[in-house]
Order: structure tokens, then C-alpha cells, then sequence
């Protein structure tokens, strides 16, 4: 089997490589943006697979699939929105939600083998979901929440929210004036409404705003505890994994 990835970040695409030959498998090639995609195409015969990021460091990927005519299968792997991860499993392409977990990883191979995918459908997924992904610079992000109180719609600006958190199966705004609002919708929802520039998922129960951040601490396993202003209920803790990538958002 003939594999190559589309990763811009080479420490990302070595890590999936070695991932995919520890499956047994042999990756061919690591390709790192747009440009350098569309040439090696235009220079090789296609592979049968590709591992394939969607936003690399010259544009879009698939501004590759506009400029050639792709005879291959893609998985993808993405830090996405939900609802492009929804429009891959409507349309039959697999993904893997970074960081790439070794079984889901197998999995996707497995799936791929089984289904065999077509080259003739994957045009069609791919237009299907450009439709439903926008260019970050272009997107518009929320700038209010409307909450229900009682028999009230309350109107809270993103600037005074001081951390999105879940807690009994429930999400929740917790403001700067140091009070909880349940919120309809789920944290993956709201991870595709806040501007990623102002707000970063630290862990599967916190989302929090740059500005809130009052102190950030080390903490154990290497990880790391962020103290805001008023929120005391529970430790604010960055996962391990998710450690580094904090780090870079924070610059």
C-alpha cells in the first residue's frame, strides 16, 4: 500500500508516520503545504491513501484537490469543528481528531481496507464538505450569549465570561461577577463559535478566555493549573496532552 501525509507541522507528521508504521504499514512520503503537495502530484503516481490535514501552512488543502485531480483515499486528520467532523462521517471519509489516539488510528485503517474507498465519490466529498468549513480569517465568532433567567433572556458579552465548563452533563457559562448560567449546546459546539484567538479548551471540562487567565501554575504529571478570578469550584487544569499546544496559543 502506497501512503503518503499532509501535515504542515513536520514533529506532527513524523509522530502520525511512525504511528502508521508501527501498524505495519510503509509511509512513502511526508508532504508539508499546498505548494509542495500539488507538485509532488503532478510529478508522481498517486497513493492509495493519504493522511491529509486541512489547514496547512500556504492554505487550505483542498485547494490541492482543485489544482489536481486527487485517484486516492483520504483520512483526515484535524483539530476541526464538529460540523465538519459531522459532514466526514455523512459523506463516508474517515478523520482523526487530534492528538491521534493509536486505536482510532488502527481503526481507520481497518475501515479503509474493508470499504475500499472509490476515487469516484471523492470529489463529491470534498465539495460537499468545503460548503461547510469557512477560512478562519473569515469566520465570524460569538460575541454575546443569550441566556434564559426565569422569565428573562439575559444578554452576556463574551467579555465578561470567565470560563465555559461542564459539570452533570450540563454546560455552563461561569462570569467575571462570579455567577453560573446554564448553556444549551455542548463544549464541542462552542469550540466552533469562539474565536480560537481569545478562547482555548484546556481539558474536556474547561474552555477558557485568554484574558481570565490571573496565574498559571505547574501542576502534577506535567501538567498545568490556571487560576482565574472567581472561579473556585474545581482545579482548572491544562491536560498533559494538550500542555504544549497551551503554550504556543498563549504567545
Amino acid at each position: 500500500m502506497n501512503i503518503i501525509i499532509i501535515e504542515d507541522e513536520k514533529p506532527a507528521a513524523r509522530l502520525l508516520q511512525r504511528k502508521v508504521e508501527k501498524l505495519g504499514l510503509q509511509v512513502n512520503h511526508l508532504l508539508h503545504s499546498v505548494e509542495e503537495a500539488i507538485n509532488w502530484f503532478n510529478n508522481n503516481p498517486h497513493p492509495d491513501l493519504i493522511f491529509l490535514d486541512i489547514q496547512l501552512s500556504d492554505g487550505l488543502s483542498f485547494e490541492i484537490f482543485e489544482a489536481i485531480d486527487i485517484k486516492s483515499a483520504v483520512i483526515f486528520t484535524t483539530a476541526y469543528d464538529e460540523y465538519a467532523l459531522r459532514a466526514f462521517k455523512l459523506n463516508s471519509i474517515d478523520y482523526l481528531l487530534k492528538p491521534i489516539d493509536e486505536e482510532d488510528l488502527e481503526t481507520a485503517i481497518s475501515k479503509f481496507k474493508a470499504r475500499n474507498n472509490s476515487a469516484s465519490n471523492l470529489s463529491l466529498d470534498f465539495e460537499m464538505i468545503k460548503k461547510m468549513l469557512v477560512n478562519p480569517a473569515e469566520r465570524e465568532y460569538k460575541k454575546r450569549f443569550t441566556i434564559k433567567v426565569g422569565q428573562q433572556l439575559k444578554m452576556i458579552p463574551v467579555e465578561e465570561i470567565e470560563c465555559f465548563y461542564s459539570e452533570n452533563k450540563g454546560t455552563y457559562i461561569h462570569t467575571l461577577d462570579n455567577r453560573d448560567y446554564l448553556l444549551d449546546g455542548t463544549l464541542e459546539q462552542l469550540e466552533s463559535e469562539l474565536n480560537p484567538d481569545d478562547f482555548y479548551r484546556v481539558s474536556r471540562k474547561f474552555i477558557i478566555p485568554l484574558k481570565a487567565i490571573k496565574e498559571i501554575q505547574l501542576h502534577s504529571n506535567s501538567r498545568l493549573k490556571v487560576i482565574l478570578p472567581t472561579y473556585k469550584d474545581d482545579e482548572v487544569i491544562v491536560a498533559r496532552e494538550r500542555v504544549n499546544e497551551f503554550k504556543e496559543w498563549l504567545e
